[in-house]
């Protein structure tokens, strides 16, 4: 027989897993370059830019635009791959806690 109340109370803890590892996604680091690494930066996995490194060859006022260029490049590889690491740090947090649904995807659960 289904049990409300047992599913009610394992929902809260599945809130509570997920709100733990919501807040930890600012310890959660990922770097992305462009430019063969004339250009880094670093996000956090709340989707933050931590940091932006530029090799002090490009910055000369005529290369503005290429380095432009870098710097956008280098932030999108950096969240495309954060994102992919929050996932990971949410399945982690509710693994074995939820039942495998297809379809069902908790990753807009994460920021």
């Amino acid at each position: 027989m289904f049990d409300m109340m047992k599913m009610m109370g394992k929902m809260k803890e599945v809130q509570g897993k997920i709100k733990e590892a919501q807040d930890n996604l600012v310890r959660v680091h990922a770097s992305g370059e462009s430019g063969g690494g004339m250009v880094k930066a670093i996000v956090n996995g709340k989707k933050q830019v931590i940091s932006i490194d530029i090799d002090p060859a490009t910055l000369r006022a005529e290369d503005k635009v290429l380095v432009q260029d870098l710097v956008i490049a280098a932030v999108n590889k950096a969240l495309e791959e954060v994102d992919a690491l929050a996932k990971d740090e949410l399945k982690k947090a509710t693994e074995g806690m939820l039942p495998n649904i297809p379809g069902m995807d908790l990753s807009n659960l994460m920021g």
